[in-house]
């Protein structure tokens, strides 16, 4: 399907699959007030806008409850495989028990299901994931998961819309990388927590492990610019040496930073157990 398709229906059919993109009534009901959408950029700038500038907690909460629970044990035996949970397919039964208490977890401290983009993860990678954003405040992940949520819905809307032109989707507006400089190959699997001050506090608002290639390429969905402010980076070093039984003088690595304007910001590290550097990477 592509745009001028979309906009062939009558609204009830449109209220439907964008219902099917994100499960919130009121982002859904607002959405059609640009109905019919003049182009792919206008479409993404009123979903990204809505979400979060107009939504609140309350919308966020009811488009969670639309989404199978990762780490049932049941549901990731038998519906996950194929879907934007592929990569827990290959699952063994270990990580699958460890998944649902976890998750288990996570719902009873939070009050909502664990929330994340899973495209292209494996399960370990995703009980990872939820391990540690257990140890998050309630407020920080409703931050991260209305994020996660915003990424799960453009990947919906580009499966919808799979004959549309999408080329004005960006990358993530803040991206980094982990080069272990001891021995010359990417950190991977390090935690990266990206916080703002609010409230009077540092606050996490988007959170994720480094790839195999050492890098974090989404930690906010594509299109969603931050306001010009300080941020923070917070990278978990102490775990990646203690695996490899390695001592490091630093065990957590904080990098403040500036943006600007609505360019793109890489934030790189350069690491090694005794010393650290960064800059402003392209």
């Amino acid at each position: 399907m592509n745009l001028i398709e979309l906009n062939s229906f009558n609204k009830e059919q449109v209220a439907q699959h964008l219902f099917s993109c994100c499960g919130s009534k009121y982002w859904v009901s607002e959405m059609l007030n640009y109905f019919p959408f003049t182009n792919e950029k206008k479409l993404i700038e009123a979903a990204t806008t809505i979400w979060y500038n107009q939504c609140t907690e309350t919308d966020w909460r009811e488009s969670f409850t639309h989404h199978p629970k990762i780490g049932d044990v049941n549901s990731l035996k038998e519906k996950f495989a194929g879907k934007e949970q592929e990569g827990i397919a290959s699952a063994t039964d270990t990580i699958i028990n460890a998944l649902a208490k976890a998750n288990a977890d996570y719902e009873n401290k939070f009050g909502f299901i664990f929330i994340v983009c899973a495209t292209g993860k494996s399960a370990q990678e995703m009980l990872d994931l939820l391990n540690d954003r257990l140890k998050n405040s309630i407020e920080e992940e409703l931050n991260i998961a209305m994020g996660e949520q915003q990424k799960i819905t453009i990947i919906r809307l580009k499966k919808l819309l799979s004959n549309a032109d999408f080329s004005c989707l960006k990358v993530s507006q803040i991206t980094t990388h982990i080069l272990d400089t001891s021995v010359g190959v990417p950190g991977k699997n390090i935690c990266i927590q990206l916080q703002s001050f609010q409230n009077n506090q540092w606050e996490t608002i988007a959170q994720g492990r480094t790839n195999n290639d050492g890098r974090i390429v989404d930690f906010l969905p594509q299109n969603k610019n931050l306001q010009p402010s300080t941020y923070k980076m917070v990278f978990h070093c102490g775990e990646y040496y203690q695996q490899q039984n390695i001592k490091t003088f630093y065990p957590m690595v904080e990098i403040l930073f500036n943006t600007f304007d609505e360019e793109h910001y890489h934030v790189p590290l350069l690491l090694n157990p005794f010393g650290y550097s960064t800059y402003r990477g392209s």
